[in-house]
């Protein structure tokens, strides 16, 4: 897909957009036109990429200080962004929280942080954001899942893992229920040297490594380059067939059959 100006006059609402794959996806949309409402737990990043938006692609950046585990301010932002950009055309939630380790050492608050940070602050914002796809005459939705419940041993994933699919099978149900909205709705299972797989790799050299290597294309995704510029396509009039899919974006690694 081209850089051209495909999304000029579009709206993308994407959480997690002050660093990693939220902030590559923000790249990538503004780049096509896009404005950008850019929600993060810490607003000074956020204001950092919008900055950079506005100053390299002439595009207009809204910074939102939002925190997807807190329903008042999903609410806030989303209010905000139609008060500021007119409405939204693409959701991408992306903002996510977990707790790694064996399932017996999972505590409640941690399985709690990881649900209402992933799949229930997921389905609220598709919720908030349903109306405003119609009244737009349909757009696009895409949720960030992982590759983590398609591992050959998921020891101490299992509660990412659960997250994760139950983000996809949202995914799907939306696709279902308001296709005929046409609104589409996917999931893509991204690789991506973000910050927080940037931490991953530095403190599991060995685990890393066998990763790394497990990758037929023998490198992990550019934020950007490669995820960020994956979701754009997806979100293109000429993906405009797709929906109800999950769709790793790993270099090959994931078997999803």
């Amino acid at each position: 897909m081209t850089s051209t100006k495909v999304f000029t006059g579009k709206v993308a609402f994407i959480t997690g957009a002050g660093q990693g794959i939220g902030q590559g996806i923000a790249r990538s949309l503004a780049k096509r036109g896009c404005n950008i409402a850019a929600a993060g737990r810490t607003l000074e990043k956020c204001e950092q990429t919008c900055a950079d938006i506005e100053k390299e692609f002439d595009v207009k950046a809204l910074p939102l200080r939002c925190d997807v585990g807190e329903a008042a301010d999903l609410e806030t932002s989303v209010k905000k962004t139609v008060e500021t950009l007119g409405g939204i055309n693409i959701l991408v939630n992306n903002a996510v929280s977990t707790s790694l380790g064996p399932l017996l050492s999972q505590q409640d608050k941690n399985i709690d942080e990881a649900f209402r940070v992933g799949p229930i602050a997921t389905l609220k914002l598709m919720q908030l954001c349903h109306p405003l796809l119609v009244a737009a005459g349909g757009g696009s939705i895409i949720n960030m899942a992982s590759t983590a419940a398609k591992r050959w041993d998921m020891t101490n994933y299992g509660l990412y893992a659960a997250e994760k699919d139950a983000i996809r099978a949202l995914t799907r149900a939306a696709a279902s229920e308001w296709g005929k909205d046409n609104i589409r709705s996917n999931a893509i299972l991204p690789h991506a040297k973000s910050p927080a797989l940037a931490w991953w790799i530095d403190n599991n050299p060995e685990e890393a490594a066998a990763f790394i290597s497990s990758i037929p294309m023998g490198r992990v995704g550019d934020c950007e380059a490669d995820i960020g510029e994956f979701v754009a396509a997806l979100c293109s009039p000429e993906s405009g067939y797709v929906s109800g899919q999950s769709i790793a974006v790993d270099g090959g690694q994931a078997y999803m059959g």
